[in-house]
């Protein structure tokens, strides 16, 4: 069982800032991470490793400095990492990046055959969850999204069941392999990494690929070039204002906030004997 993991290097959005005066998300104001729905998704292809055997490889797009994140992934517990690098892939939107990461997995299944992708459910710098099924449109695969749990993998049938989430429950799924699956948080914890992962992650180099590696790519489709999607506009929402402070003695109070909700009573309608 060979299972490829899709991982990107996304800013913190916890501290990540947007220039006030470009609009646009400054990068510079938070560290470097590796996705955590990536995460996830390397830590369920780790925990499928475990059960059935095979191989956990990491792919990931990126500038060099994203050989960090697929250390982390190593140190997760995937055995291999793979980065395609080139300034032929800046500006890609979800288009020209499933497109570029499509041929890098061609590149790798010619050196060891693909039973399965593993994406988290989306980026948290884009929210769009477009990559994964991209993905498997371009090679052909059958996409699951929203992943909860894997409930078992019949390696010599090539099924999986699944368990794929729905609004107000989940809905139980029988795919065949190869397939990809875009997976929730819900679907794992993430372990501790033992101590021979940390020292082999730090240790490890990925393979490093450019353009001219992945073989036969249509250049028109990768990068700013073969990006059909444009951002009208970026901005930060509007604080809320606080709200009315209520002063007084208790009665006081109850009878301001009453009167309050009447002058509402369009939006709010109540029945005051309930």
């Amino acid at each position: 069982m060979h299972i490829i993991v899709c991982v990107k290097q996304v800013p913190d959005t916890k501290i990540i800032k947007i220039n006030p005066k470009t609009n646009t998300l400054d990068r510079r104001s938070a560290p470097a991470i590796l996705n955590p729905y990536d995460a996830h998704a390397v830590q369920e292809a780790v925990k499928i490793k475990q059960l059935t055997g095979g191989t956990v490889s990491v792919l990931s797009m990126g500038p060099p400095q994203a050989v960090s994140i697929i250390k982390k992934s190593i140190e997760i517990g995937a055995d291999k990492g793979y980065l395609i690098s080139d300034r032929a892939f800046a500006g890609a939107d979800t288009l020209a990046t499933s497109y570029a990461l499509s041929k890098a997995l061609e590149r790798i299944s010619e050196e060891q055959k693909i039973d399965m992708v593993i994406c988290g459910k989306h980026a948290i710098d884009g929210d769009t969850g477009q990559v994964g099924p991209g993905i498997a449109r371009r090679l052909d695969m059958p996409p699951v999204t929203n992943v909860i749990e894997v409930t078992e993998v019949k390696t010599e049938e090539r099924k999986i069941n699944l368990k794929r989430k729905q609004l107000g429950g989940y809905e139980e799924i029988e795919a065949q392999l190869p397939c990809l699956l875009t997976v929730e948080k819900e679907v794992n914890e993430i372990e501790y990494a033992p101590m021979p992962n940390m020292i082999k992650a730090a240790r490890y180099e990925p393979v490093v690929w450019t353009v001219d590696d992945l073989g036969e790519v249509d250049r028109s489709q990768l990068g700013l070039k073969g990006s059909p999607t444009v951002v009208g506009k970026m901005f930060t929402p509007p604080r809320r204002a606080g709200g009315k402070k209520l002063e007084g003695t208790i009665d006081e109070q109850v009878k301001e906030l009453t009167g309050l909700l009447r002058e509402k009573q369009d939006l709010f309608r109540f029945n005051v004997n309930s």
